[in-house]
């Protein structure tokens, strides 16, 4: 019998876990930043997992990149809704 595939959110872990090492190299304030793109990770894991790339860190990047955008995205739209304000 084969080895049962994880799933994806089994496998996201897996390497989130796989990076621990890096982790315990980082300021504390680094270390929050990595847990945040690790959770942008975890919240889009379903995503990832429709993704079905063969590299893990693909639908990984993807996610982090998305949740970046999406949070640019709305600053942009709090310093307009400012600058309506002033004017």
């Amino acid at each position: 019998m084969g080895k049962t595939v994880p799933s994806y959110r089994q496998a996201l872990e897996n390497e989130i876990e796989k990076w621990k090492g890096f982790k315990k190299g980082m300021r504390k304030k680094d270390t929050e930043a990595f847990n945040r793109m690790m959770n942008a990770c975890r919240m889009l894991a379903s995503a990832g997992s429709m993704a079905t790339r063969p590299i893990l860190l693909e639908a990984m990047f993807m996610s982090i990149l998305l949740h970046h955008e999406k949070m640019l995205a709305e600053i942009k739209e709090r310093i307009e809704q400012l600058e309506r304000q002033l004017e």
